[in-house]
This record gives structure tokens, sequence and C-alpha cells, in this order.
């Protein structure tokens, strides 16, 4: 039976303009008094040693155009940035110091000044590239005025070869910015210009580190990576990039990788470079090409929650030196010994006991304040007893990953949602009281993709492209099990055929297609979200082959004002006092928890921590105290 009190509660509501007041997590507080962060390598899982932050004091200025979109590549840089910013935070972010909103009739610009290390000029051959981890949303590069290239996407990383436009000495770089946050369409997440309720500040610009590193002009692009568990065979997949001057000069020579345990090298194996003169190295030009490792590894040290094994990787390739790291563990649907199929990790059934998590902070919006607060959260997470966390809307730096790597927190990942304006009725209101349309509705034809805010094609194809690049970005990290496609219609379109690609992409995974409602018969969940109704397992009619999961419930509020920026509260169901509000917390996992007898094969309880108005967590933004554990400090 429906919560009635519950739903009329939490129904949506036109946001409040109130005006969200400054909190500090203490990660936050050590910045604003002068402390660097630690600056840790950005991809643990493809480090060189020649990293180079550029972190820190930029310049910045906010310009108004009449079309930002229209006037993104042919803009100029201005005389005069008026004001700093500290990178990597937003400028609607408290660290960044500018507490501005870049509006989609603006553009933002970046500027900062560099020395070229004298490395790059004492070496013929070396080269370097200018990482951006994350930019939100289109931009233009550029270095001492030269055009270095563009980017378009707001959550995954890019790259520039800048060698040929530095001089020696000083060097500028400047960015040029255009987000049109939800007046667009484009994959956004949760950001929403009229924040409140369940939607969050709109963000823009650049929100994760910057970086450069000195490569040489022979080396190694990228690692894709598959530990087979059950066989004990390693396979990688090298991309190489060799840059061969006019004279013929030879390619860097033979590929080699070392797979370590610990300090023990357990196996090895290399792949020769092609000839001087032979069809793949052609003279004057830059090539790429894959090699492809193998290595046996007789009864491998299984990585899982509770022995989160990582094997060492050492690449070679000339002067180029990489370090990664990698796990064998197999992912699978299967039956127990009463028939009730389970998620299972090497086969092993596993009960998923999972968590909410969306990656926002009160200081950094969607940047993490520090390296630790992203383990804190996913230590906490464990020490509470949740064994996955379910990353929302969000795609997170890559080191939250890594932690939860060598942690052991199973992760199951969404992608990002776009589109046109939501429509309440269809992704709100008739779900929730009429279950019936949960699997009477298709999300493949016009009248389907005008419902659920997806009838842009030009959404469809960068939501497609941006899937792709999620799960070649992630693909490495042992600790992702999971990938989830849309979340309660919100932009959601062709499921099966995304169910294909995604499955082409990375057959090692399960997929959750359809978190919510909306099931279109496809993936590997039926996955429903359950805030207002009893706790129950749903027969699944359609593909009985799947495991059934309750991927969203709970989230019931406790407002801690002085923890809190808003003195508004949002949450489905409110408690008056941290004693009720843990009771009853409590008490809905252990209902959840009883629930896999009967054939539950996982839960997401909502949420980690609170969000702006959003006060269902189990600690609060700030991240200081535990809500679960009678309102006592959580650091």
């Amino acid at each position: 039976m429906l919560d009635i009190k519950r739903i009329l509660a939490s129904a949506p509501r036109k946001p409040e303009s109130a005006q969200p007041r400054t909190l500090y997590t203490v990660w936050g507080e050590r910045i604003v008094e002068g402390e660097t962060p630690e600056r840790a390598h950005p991809h643990p899982q493809f480090e060189r040693k020649s990293f180079h932050s550029l972190n820190g004091w930029w310049e910045c200025c906010f310009v108004q155009t009449k079309d930002a979109a229209a006037s993104l590549h042919a803009a100029v840089a201005p005389s005069t940035f008026d004001r700093r910013i500290r990178v990597p935070f937003s400028p609607e972010a408290p660290l960044s110091d500018v507490g501005r909103r870049l509006e989609p009739n603006e553009l933002l610009w970046y500027r900062r000044h560099f020395e070229a290390p004298a490395e790059l000029f004492s070496q013929p051959d070396a080269r370097l590239i200018l990482h951006f981890e994350a930019v939100d949303y289109a931009c233009v590069c550029f270095v001492n005025g030269n055009r270095a290239g563009s980017h378009v996407g707001g959550y995954l990383p890019f790259s520039f070869d800048i060698t040929p436009l530095l001089a020696q000495g000083e060097n500028e770089i400047t960015l040029c910015v255009h987000d049109p946050s939800d007046a667009g369409v484009q994959p956004r997440g949760k950001q929403k210009l009229e924040h409140g309720g369940i939607w969050y500040t709109a963000q823009s610009g650049i929100w994760q580190p910057v970086w450069y590193e000195i490569v040489p002009s022979s080396r190694m692009e990228s690692l894709a990576i598959d530990a087979q568990a059950d066989s004990g065979q390693l396979e990688l997949t090298v991309t190489l990039r060799d840059e061969y001057p006019s004279c013929g000069t030879a390619a860097a020579g033979a590929l080699r990788v070392r797979l370590l345990d610990g300090d023990v090298e357990v196996g090895s194996a290399q792949a020769d470079a092609p000839r001087p003169g032979s069809p793949d190295a052609r003279e004057g030009l830059a090539h790429r090409r894959s090699a492809t490792l193998a290595i046996d590894v007789e009864s491998p040290h299984l990585w899982s929650p509770e022995d989160p094994h990582l094997y060492k990787l050492e690449l070679t390739y000339g002067r180029d030196e990489v370090s990664s790291y990698c796990a064998f563990r197999s992912i699978s649907i299967e039956r127990d010994e009463r028939g009730v199929s389970r998620l299972c990790i090497n086969h092993a059934p596993v009960f998923l006991r999972g968590v909410l998590d969306q990656g926002y902070w009160p200081d950094g919006l969607m940047t993490a304040p520090s390296d630790e607060a992203l383990s804190f959260d996913i230590e906490t997470a464990q020490a509470l007893g949740f064994t996955m966390m379910r990353k929302h809307i969000k795609v997170e730096s890559d080191r939250w990953y890594y932690h939860c790597d060598r942690l052991g927190m199973l992760v199951w990942q969404d992608m990002i949602n776009g589109g046109s304006p939501l429509s309440a009725w269809h992704t709100s209101y008739k779900p929730t009281f009429f279950r019936c349309s949960w699997v009477r509705f298709p999300d493949d034809t016009p009248k389907g993709r005008s419902a659920l805010s997806s009838e842009s094609a030009e959404y469809r194809a960068e939501w497609n492209d941006t899937c792709k690049g999620i799960v070649s970005h992630l693909r490495n990290h042992p600790s992702i099990i999971t990938w989830v496609l849309f979340n309660e219609g919100w932009g959601q379109f062709d499921a099966r055929e995304a169910t294909d690609l995604v499955r082409a992409l990375d057959p090692t995974r399960t997929i959750d297609a359809v978190s919510g409602w909306y099931d279109q018969a496809c993936g590997d969940f039926l996955s429903v979200h359950n805030y207002f109704r009893p706790l129950e397992v749903y027969d699944d009619a359609t593909c009985p082959h799947r495991a059934f999961v309750i991927s969203e419930f709970g989230g019931l509020s406790f407002h801690l004002p002085r923890h809190s920026v808003l003195e508004t509260s949002y949450g489905y169901g409110s408690l008056d006092d941290i004693v009720s509000f843990e009771a009853a917390v409590r008490d809905a996992l252990e209902q959840a928890d009883r629930l896999e007898r009967d054939g539950l094969a996982g839960f997401v309880y909502t949420q980690l921590a609170d969000i702006e108005e959003e006060t269902n967590g189990l600690l609060t933004y700030d991240r200081r105290v535990n809500k679960l554990d009678n309102g006592r400090s959580a650091q």
C-alpha cells in the first residue's frame, strides 16, 4: 500500500530562491587557511613520474555574449582578467573564491602562466602533454595565443600535445568555456539553474585537476586491461604512438611489461615494434598502433571485497615508463542453490548492501576538497556496513575509483542523463502512483522519447558518445561491477540498444539498464525504486533469469541546521530527532536485509551524505556528523 503522507511531503515543488550559506568541510577549511592539498597523480593506473600539477590560482573573467555556443570557437581572449579562481573548483563553488555562476549567455575565460621545463628543450624527442580531467561543458584551449584544441563534454578527461606552441621560459595558457547547464540538452547530471529538492547547483568550467607531463615522442597512450580470473590470463592492449622524424628514425623498440605481486615478479611479456621501412613505420608521420601482450598466471590471487588484492604492472616502451595495477576477479549473474538469480563475484553469490553516493561537497560542489576526503567517504560507508556504492549520475575523479579498488568497495557506475526539461508526470507522479506503468511504456518511439525528454537527436548522439567514453575511461577498475544506464526515465531512450552497445564494449560486467521504472526487459536486473511502498521482492515475469534489486529506497530526512547550507530541507519522510532518525534508518536497512531470503539480490539506500536541500544523508553535508552514531563527530 502506498504511503500517501510521505508522497505528499516529498512531492516535487518549485525551488525556493534562498541563497545557500557557506559551509566548509575540515579539508576545505585547511585549503582556505593556506594548506595545499597533496597533489597525487590523477591516474594511478597510468602513472608516469613526470607529473606536474597546474592546480592553484588562475585568473578568470566572465564575458557576456548574444550566443555563447556560436561564439565560443571565434572568441578572442580579453585583455583584462578581473579576478582570480582557485582551480580545480568551479566558480560556483565556495573553494574557488569566485562565488559567481556562469550563465548560459556568457563565456568564462581562464588564464595561467607557467615555466616550460628545461628538459623539454634539452631532449629533442620530448613532448609536453597538457591534461584537463574535466571541464563543464565545451571549451577551447590556447597556448601563447595559439589554438591548442577544443573539447565537448563535461565529465571526461582530455589532453593536448602543446609542445609546438611552447617557448623557453614563461608561457601562457588560456581556456574559454561555455556551459548552457539545463538550458541545453547535453548530458549534465543533476545540475540545474533553478536548483532545489533533488536538483543541485549548476556549476561550470574546470572542476577536476589540470596537469602536464613530459613524455617521449614514441610513447604509450592508453592501456586496456583484461584480467581473466577463470583462466588466469592477463591480456593487455596498449595503444602506442610513434612520431617519426623526417630522417626515418625507428620506433622506440620493444614494448615490455612486468607483472608483480608485491615486489615479486610473477610474469612478463613483450611485443616487438615495427622495423624502419615497414608499412607501419611511416617516415615523417605520427602513427598510432595497438600492441597486445598476454601473461599466464597460475592460480591468481583473486580480488574480492574481503580481500582486494592488486597486482602491480610496470610497462616500458623505449624511454617511456608507465606504472599501473590490475586485479583478477569475475562478475556474473548465477543462480544460487535455491534457483534465485544472484550477482556473483568469482562465482560466489554476494548480497549487495549499497548506498547512493552522489559525490557533492558544500565547499567544492562536485569537486572533492582533497584526496583524503574521497577516501573518507568510502571508508565511512564501509564502517556503516555497506559493501557497494552507487556513483549516481556522475563520473568521479579517477582517484575515487582507485581508492575503491584498494579498499574493496564495490561500485555501480551510473551514466549521465540530459535531454529537454523533464516531465514531472512521466518521471515522478505516474510511476509513483501506478506501478503497472513501469512495464508498459516503450522508450524507442517518438511518443515515448518525447515523454522522457529524449526527443533531441543531438542529445541521443551525445549520450551514446559519453556512454562509450565512460566505459572506456573506467573499465580497468576492478571495483566497478555494474554499469547503470538510465535512472527513473530521465532522458531515457532505446534502453535495449544501449544495453547491446555497452555489452559489446564490456562483456565482463553486469548491466542495470533501467533503474527505477520503465523497464524494457533487458539488462541483468529488474531494478526498482521503492520509497513509498512496503519493501518486497517483485516477480520478473518478462526475464526470470535476471536478479532483483531495490536500487533506491529509504531517503529518510533529519535536518541539522548548523551543518546544512539551507534552512529548508527535503527528503522522503522527516524525523524530528536524531534518536528517531537512527531507529528509522536501521529498521529500514533491517527490512531490506531480511528480503535476501525472499530473493532480493541487493539494495541501495538513499543516501550517504546530505546535499544542499536534501537532508536524507547518513552524514551531514559537511561530513562532520554521523547521524547513525547518535550525532557524534564523523571525523
